[in-house]
């Protein structure tokens, strides 16, 4: 099922069922699974695998090269999971190095405009709302929503089930299950309704609302000195606070409070 008006490489490896509309562009060294389909206008180029059950709606342009001045022309590769789906003028580069690939999971809903650089690292059940944008070497966990408008400063991190309010900038850690907002970015709430739709007990979700307390309403206290008292509470013990704990560990660049 390709459109006559599609150009599509002879190296390239298509897979069963796949649905080419009017004007795609498919580059020599793609790979793309059983059951996509792209509307109209869909540019896919470079090293780039991917899964089953995709969508790509017009004009988004998947596996470009980096825009990282430090590309040095090395083959570098585009990762992308099972139904995800990438509405009008997406873009999602390839890495800029061979070793670390632009990896996309399963699941993912990217809105227009929104934009994933060089080297990413995106979950699964991730939302991307319009304009959305991440710099290069971001880690976005498992169930993150980043609403419109909203940038992600280079080697940052997204904690799983967190959410980044409309026009926020963020260019330090988000903590996992919090809803941070505002420019400069502050730690708003626990993410509890969003916890609650993905089916966190009663229990987990007490659990995290005391590690938050202990973490973020007390700004005028170092949060090293608060992560520590977290680790010998009781709430500790818990999978999510835990993960929450194990996040923080190994924050880089800081942590929005």
């Amino acid at each position: 099922m390709v459109h006559p008006t599609a150009v599509i490489s002879e190296k390239a490896s298509i897979g069963n069922d796949v649905l080419i509309g009017p004007y795609c562009v498919i580059g020599d060294n793609v790979t793309i699974g059983d059951r996509c389909e792209l509307k109209s206008h869909v540019v896919i180029d470079g090293i780039t695998e991917i899964g089953e059950d995709n969508a790509f709606f017009a004009f988004s342009a998947i596996g470009q090269q980096t825009q990282d001045l430090k590309y040095k022309g090395d083959p570098t590769y585009l990762k992308i999971g099972d139904r995800n789906t990438f509405r009008e003028n997406v873009t999602i580069h390839r890495s800029t190095v061979t070793e670390t690939p632009t990896t996309i999971g399963d699941d993912n809903n990217f809105l227009a405009y929104s934009h994933v650089a060089h080297d990413c690292v995106v979950g699964n059940h991730c939302i991307f709302s319009n304009n959305a944008t991440i710099g290069g070497h971001v880690i976005v966990e498992d169930y993150v929503i980043i609403s419109g408008l909203s940038g992600v400063h280079q080697f940052c991190r997204l904690g799983a089930h967190s959410l980044i309010g409309g026009c926020t900038k963020i260019v330090q850690d988000v903590a996992p299950f919090v809803i941070v907002d505002g420019s400069p970015a502050a730690v708003r709430s626990i993410n509890q309704v969003g916890l609650q739709r993905r089916g966190f007990t009663d229990q987990d979700i007490a659990y995290l609302r005391r590690a938050y307390k202990r973490l973020f309403l007390k700004k005028n206290t170092n949060i090293a000195v608060s992560l520590a008292e977290l680790k010998i509470a009781d709430s500790a013990n818990n999978e999510h606070v835990k993960h929450l704990i194990e996040f923080l560990d190994a924050a880089e660049r800081g942590v929005i409070r």
